[in-house]
């Protein structure tokens, strides 16, 4: 039975979707004006993962993931390139794609940008008009009244009338009330504009939002989700939208991914510590990168440092290691699992509020009893096709055993490097050359490479973790 801890009510839930059999889930996507960082990589990674269980388990999913095409930080670096924001926004996205696809994060259902959705934003934005919650100002911006949503503020559990004791009031402000935010802004002077009953202009970020929920996922929505900043003023202020709009309750189960530290501290670029996804590519492979980012539980606070990459990479190099025998064994299928004592752990932990430290912690046990199991071949097989089962549902192991025990960063030793010593040193050997063939073992183990023997000679190497 799956259980979700939902943001708002603080607790875990039974999870009741909206239409039997059928889940509809939005989380909120980047905003492309730069190249992803590994703070995005947690929260798609997570999502990714909640998306391949619910259909691992006969879910219909509708899962919506939202791009931001187009707001101040697009625009100001639009021009800070002098390069037109459409233009700029393109390249991100196919960035965005690249890194997505690298990490084994799949594309979701559907992939809204916010420039497609202008006219159910108008509409949005007109009813709340309409109903009392939004008004026009003079400078032709459209503002939320806030005052006018007795909910606001319950799922960040944040008090309207504190809020105001913190709001700063402008010179010249149009605002009837500091805490207002911005619907529709108008244009200006050289800025992407659409026109609109109050003039031309671009939506607030936090309608868009609320706009292509409701298009994509209906009035009323199963799951939504994103990084624990985007709590208040973002999802908070989706709510007062949708539910001011709707007229009844917008969200039932809100899930929002803890933050991503670096060194224990929070990444920013003037810390000098911001890591975008590529940076860390070109020192980590793919797959160790999703194992670390998924070794946590997504509402625990994880810590991105080399200590952790390596105990991933450690990790990783336990299941190939198991696996290195068994390349041609294709994933079981799940139907045939069901009685598992394996599979039933696994799903016992991700129903748990997709608890994957706990789910990989029983992966490991399946590990274990897999290389214990190396003199029965039927029995280990069958250990192997289970493993390459759970992983593919969590996204990992899907490399050949082979290939990812060898992989190398660049500043490594090559693996044909590598090859050239092993064929020089049982060269040496045949030729009685003993001590050549020990310095040889010792160089490559100086260089991370680990060779292992066998009365056939050596037959197998991989890389040290560390």
């Amino acid at each position: 039975m799956l259980q979700i801890y939902n943001t708002l009510t603080r607790q875990k839930e039974i999870f009741k979707p909206i239409n039997p059999g059928k889940i509809s889930m939005y989380v909120c996507g980047i905003t492309v004006y730069d190249y992803c960082h590994i703070g995005h990589a947690r929260t798609s990674i997570a999502f990714d993962v909640v998306a391949r269980f619910l259909r691992s388990q006969g879910w219909d999913l509708n899962y919506v993931h939202n791009i931001t095409d187009i707001d101040d930080k697009i625009i100001r670096r639009a021009n800070e390139l002098g390069e037109q924001y459409d233009a700029l926004t393109a390249r991100f996205i196919d960035a965005m794609h690249d890194d997505e696809k690298r990490l084994g994060i799949l594309p979701p259902s559907i992939e809204p940008r916010a420039t497609e959705f202008i006219d159910p934003i108008l509409e949005l934005t007109n009813t709340l008009i309409n109903k009392g919650h939004a008004y026009a100002a003079s400078n032709g911006d459209v503002y939320y009244r806030v005052t006018s949503f007795a909910g606001y503020g319950k799922l960040s559990d944040k008090n309207v009338d504190e809020l105001l004791a913190g709001a700063r009031i402008e010179v010249g402000d149009v605002k009837e009330d500091p805490r207002d935010f911005v619907l529709w802004k108008a244009a200006k002077a050289g800025e992407p504009s659409w026109p609109s009953p109050w003039g031309n202009g671009r939506p607030g970020w936090h309608i868009e939002c609320s706009a292509m929920a409701k298009k994509c996922c209906g009035d009323h929505v199963d799951i939504h989700g994103g990084g624990a900043d985007l709590q208040f003023p973002h999802h908070e202020n989706e709510i007062a939208q949708s539910e001011a709009a709707n007229g009844h309750q917008y969200v039932n189960y809100w899930m929002h991914v803890a933050p991503l530290r670096v060194d224990g501290e929070k990444m920013s670029k003037s810390l000098n510590n911001f890591f975008t996804i590529r940076n860390v590519l070109e020192k980590y492979q793919p797959e160790v990168v999703r194992f670390f980012l998924i070794s946590s539980h997504y509402r625990s606070p994880i810590n991105y440092a080399e200590d952790n990459l390596i105990e991933a990479r450690a990790g990783l190099d336990r299941f190939y290691g198991g696996l290195r025998d068994y390349a041609d064994v294709l994933p079981t299928l799940l139907a045939t699992m069901e009685d598992s004592a394996y599979y039933k752990a696994f799903v016992e932990a991700m129903n748990d509020d997709f608890n994957t430290r706990v789910a990989l912690a029983g992966m490991f046990d399946l590990v274990r009893d897999l290389n214990n199991a190396k003199g029965n071949l039927e029995l280990a097989r069958n250990l192997a096709g289970q493993l390459k089962a759970l992983g593919l549902i969590l996204g990992v192991l899907q490399e050949n055993p082979e290939v990812f025990l060898q992989a190398g960063s660049s500043d490594q030793i090559a693996a044909g490097d590598v090859e050239r010593l092993i064929a020089e040193r049982i060269q040496a050997k045949q030729d009685k050359q003993y001590a050549r063939a020990d310095e040889i073992r010792k160089e490559l183990l100086a260089a991370g490479v680990v060779l292992e023997d066998s009365r056939d000679g050596t037959t197998q190497w991989r890389r040290e973790s560390a």
